[in-house]
């Protein structure tokens, strides 16, 4: 099974009520060979919310408690980011999820790039917490745009 950002499948998850959808993963979805998650529902935040970054680091040290995720008012969000990192990782354990692909920049779900936490709209290198806990885990995690050029590549 493979799972997959609920944003990129179509869903308006959102902090902004939006969706990102990827139509590959749309199809993936409706054909029921991906399972969408979104790790900040799960972890118990609303749809709309405040746009939140991770401030003093990145996934990994959320993770560790040597940085916080904090929203676009001040208000600190870590317990969510990380309730729904573990929330997604024992769904994945679950399904057995052999691949997982997570909505690139995101505070839970960047794979390579988040926003540096300045909300100045600025990316730097890094995993969001729910990545950097599927990887910690051994599962594999990648952006919708790695995902988009496997598919094009395996055939």
């Amino acid at each position: 099974m493979i799972l997959v950002s609920s944003c990129l499948a179509g869903l308006k998850v959102r902090y902004n009520g939006t969706h990102s959808l990827e139509v590959k993963i749309g199809q993936l979805v409706e054909e029921n060979k991906a399972l969408p998650v979104c790790p900040e529902l799960l972890g118990g935040l609303a749809t709309p919310r405040e746009p939140a970054e991770i401030v003093g680091g990145g996934g990994e040290d959320v993770l560790d408690g040597t940085a916080k995720v904090i929203d676009k008012s001040g208000k600190d969000v870590t317990g969510f980011f990380i309730e729904g990192a573990y929330a997604t990782l024992e769904i994945a354990q679950k399904y057995n999820a052999t691949i997982v692909v997570l909505k690139e920049n995101s505070p839970s779900c960047g794979s390579s790039s988040i926003y540096n936490g300045e909300f100045n709209g600025e990316k730097i290198a890094g995993n969001g917490v729910t990545s950097a806990l599927l990887k910690r885990n051994g599962i594999e995690v990648m952006s919708e745009e790695q995902f988009v050029n496997f598919l094009k590549n395996s055939r």
